[in-house]
């Protein structure tokens, strides 16, 4: 912009400037000449046009005139032409004379008939008069230049920027364990080396994160059998005679094993279910409706102990997945149900498709989650105030893991009428053959 601003005005001072400075110098010497050959007789002002008379008058097909005396009365000369206010002893204006747009000069002089003003215009300029014409339309065209230039930029530059966009919205998009390796060969060589290096972060982080996993995974196998065992031989000491009189700690032993089992095992999920070592998750078609049944009827027994109602409402439902996550997703669900509904309530697992795509609902009319807890129950470890029960505070965390990896939502909300809970699984819809 300033360049183009440089370029018109070195453009107006190399064709407009000089037939400026040209008629502004005629106008001068037009007015020196009008005022020499000003007279004054018989208290009237009189214009001698000798032409041998030094210096000649101007042609009056060039100049127009106009003389006023002190109080502005027009005394000889063009009365359309008006003076121009002055703040000095000349000024140089622009007028209209017969629609046509002329330079003047308004000039003060002292004459013997007292302070006069001579008003003289450029009626016909020496220069060109296509100078302005071509001035204003190179100014023109150099300021379109420029505003196709800018445009033409603007779009290269989103053209060229067009991979790095893409790139920032791939890592954008990207969950905060997604850690897939970037493609490189899609990546313009400029920036390769950011790629590269981003890809060796990614690396990185994720051995790391699968050496964690795998030590929480080992070591969650390696609990359960010595745990399994241990459950087993506490069982049995119970239906012993001898062990009558330990009933009450056998019974908290058993209890306490059962809770480092159930934790094992939910860790053992976790880690399965983790994004950063499911990057290709498992795909099979799951029928949605008969894994529902089949892990409500696991907890059917548990439910009679407690005295309650545990029904499934199976509508057909169909997706894909790994069907043990899946299986893990429905039994964290239905235990934490089964956990917190008091004796004489109920559980309801539903299933079904809505817009297309397949859903999983579990629904109690326990004591519920405030509305400002359900987004603290998703993390780790994390239990309601209060909250009965010996959990780990890992079933929720599960559900929303697994919920993750399969890009599906997972809603907390109130049971009916504002009873209970009803936690909602809504897969995205995909296509099963």
């Amino acid at each position: 912009m300033l360049l183009a601003l440089c370029g018109g005005l070195i453009h107006y001072f190399n064709s407009v400037a000089p037939g400026v400075i040209s008629s502004d110098r005629r106008l001068k010497g037009a007015a020196n000449a009008l005022m020499m050959h000003l007279g004054f007789q018989n208290q009237r002002f009189n214009l001698d046009a000798n032409p041998h008379s030094k210096p000649p008058l101007p042609a009056p097909e060039s100049i127009d005139y106009a003389v006023r005396d002190a109080q502005g009365r027009l005394v000889l000369g063009d009365p359309k032409l008006t003076a121009a206010t002055l703040n000095g002893s000349e000024a140089f204006s622009m007028a209209e004379i017969n629609q046509q747009s002329v330079r003047t000069l308004t000039a003060r002089f002292n004459s013997r008939g007292g302070v006069v003003f001579i008003t003289v215009a450029d009626v016909h300029p020496a220069g060109d008069p296509g100078v302005h014409y071509s001035f204003m339309s190179t100014l023109l065209w150099d300021f379109v230049q420029l505003d196709i230039t800018l445009v033409l930029v603007w779009v290269g530059i989103r053209l060229g920027l067009r991979p790095i966009t893409r790139l920032r919205d791939e890592i954008a998009a990207r969950s905060v364990l997604d850690l897939r390796p970037i493609d490189e060969a899609s990546v313009p060589r400029e920036i390769a080396p950011v790629a590269v290096t981003l890809n060796r972060l990614f690396q990185m982080l994720r051995t790391s994160v699968q050496a964690q996993q795998q030590f929480i995974a080992n070591t969650a196998h390696q609990l359960r059998t010595p745990l399994t065992a241990m459950q087993a031989q506490i069982d049995l000491l119970l239906i012993e005679p001898e062990a009558q009189p330990i009933q009450g700690r056998l019974h908290t032993l058993r209890e306490g094993v059962s809770q480092l089992a159930r934790a094992a095992n939910q860790l053992l999920t976790l880690a399965r279910a983790d994004p950063a070592v499911n990057i290709a998750a498992k795909s099979q078609t799951v029928q949605l409706h008969s894994l529902a049944a089949d892990v409500v009827g696991r907890y059917i027994d548990r439910a009679l102990q407690k005295n309650i109602d545990l029904g499934v409402d199976a509508q057909p439902a169909v997706l894909l997945a790994d069907p043990s996550l899946v299986d893990d997703l429905a039994s964290n669900l239905v235990d934490n149900a089964l956990k917190y509904t008091p004796p004489g309530g109920t559980v309801t697992v539903s299933t079904g498709e809505a817009d297309g795509k397949p859903y999983l609902s579990v629904e109690d009319n326990g004591p519920g989650i405030p509305e400002s807890e359900r987004r603290l129950v998703r993390q780790r470890f994390y239990r309601l105030p209060n909250s009965q029960g010996h959990g780990s505070g890992l079933g929720l965390a599960i559900v929303d893991e697994i919920a993750h990896l399969y890009d599906a939502s997972m809603t907390i909300e109130s049971g009916p009428n504002g009873v209970g809970t009803r936690v909602l699984i809504h897969f995205p819809g995909r296509t099963v053959n």
